[in-house]
């Protein structure tokens, strides 16, 4: 029976504070390539992993809220990758498919077929995108900006961590829908990117504002309808202050409070009486079952240049433990994927 050796990141012990590399180790194991006679799972060989920032909430010892099981240390992360089917028991999968779902950070990976797949139809467009605007993090930005967000021609849009996986889409919704959209980034380089790529109105670098609440008012004077929430804290507080009446804030992710062993406060939620907001988490794994009409609205706006996405790649298995801490620290332009294979 064929084995092959099998490079796995593993966490090496729960984590406080803000992840470092050596937080996590590349181990090497073996792994057949012929499925136990009459299973039901799915052999994949990993080419693309991807590097979101909620598996920083992974990472500790307690329950997770997210739909999936904290990381277990000794063991190699999880999280959402492309692949290519290697040996199938079920039958919804053959060998040979490309799919894209949940797998784990190793060259190779024996998944329940149970597990979220998704088989990959259009290979007209880059297997990467898979982890990014085609994945979950586009899915996360169709969901919340017009689920949630309920966005209509001519409103005023927030979008913070704007040149991220799922900021960099919502901005791009917005204009679609005919949007006046700000963002915000942690460069004068996503800055550029946002107003000059992406197609925002205006961009600014959050660190060289001192008073967010002055910023926001010289954004926007009139308010904010739609605050597309991705960092939490200081932002939020000043968002709150700026929103108009009936304003939506939909709560895609916090990672400003990720790494604190003690969350910022917020102060300004009366806001959310004296202006009827409408402020609402919400999880990715509530929506996947708009996943077709999601590909059916964005891959002709990808195929006409109408929408475009920005990714950094890193190159081989070996940087996956310094592009994921990379995340916490902004070091990221756009996307941040692993390369793992080579078709």
């Amino acid at each position: 029976m064929a084995q092959v050796r099998n490079k796995q990141v593993i966490l090496r012990d729960y984590v406080s504070g803000f992840p470092k590399e050596t937080d996590m180790s590349i181990v090497e194991s073996t792994l057949s390539l012929k499925l136990p006679e009459g299973s039901n799972e799915v052999l994949l060989k990993n080419l693309y992993l991807s590097c979101d920032p909620y598996m920083r909430m992974l990472m500790t010892n307690v329950e997770s809220l997210l739909g999936l099981p904290s990381y277990v240390p000794g063991s190699p992360l999880t999280g959402f990758g492309v692949a290519r089917v290697l040996e199938s028991g079920h039958t919804d999968y053959k060998k040979g498919d490309l799919i894209w779902g949940l797998t784990k950070w190793e060259e190779y990976s024996l998944v329940p077929s149970t597990q979220i797949l998704s088989k990959i139809e259009h290979t007209d467009v880059p297997l990467s995108y898979y982890t990014g605007i085609l994945g979950m993090p586009g899915l996360t930005a169709y969901a919340g900006f017009f689920e949630l967000g309920s966005p209509k021609k001519g409103e005023n849009v927030f979008v913070s961590a704007a040149s991220g996986a799922v900021g960099q889409l919502v901005g791009q919704f917005a204009k679609l829908t005919g949007c006046y959209v700000v963002g915000s980034a942690g460069s004068k380089e996503k800055v550029d990117l946002l107003k000059n790529k992406l197609g925002f109105d205006e961009a600014f670098n959050y660190k060289e504002e001192p008073d967010l609440d002055a910023t926001l008012k010289r954004y926007f004077p009139e308010g904010i309808d739609i605050y597309f929430e991705n960092v939490g804290g200081k932002t939020l507080d000043a968002v709150l202050l700026n929103m108009r009446v009936h304003g939506r804030i939909p709560v895609c992710g916090m990672v400003s409070q990720y790494n604190l062993t003690q969350p910022e406060g917020v102060t300004n939620l009366t806001n959310l009486i004296y202006k009827r907001i409408r402020m609402q988490g919400f999880n990715v794994f509530d929506f996947f079952h708009l996943y077709p009409k999601f590909l059916e609205f964005l891959l002709p706006h990808i195929r006409e240049g109408k929408v475009v996405y920005v990714e950094d790649i890193a190159d081989g298995f070996e940087k996956g433990p310094a592009a994921l801490v990379g995340l916490y620290s902004g070091r990221n332009v756009g996307k941040q994927v692993l390369l793992v294979a080579r078709e």
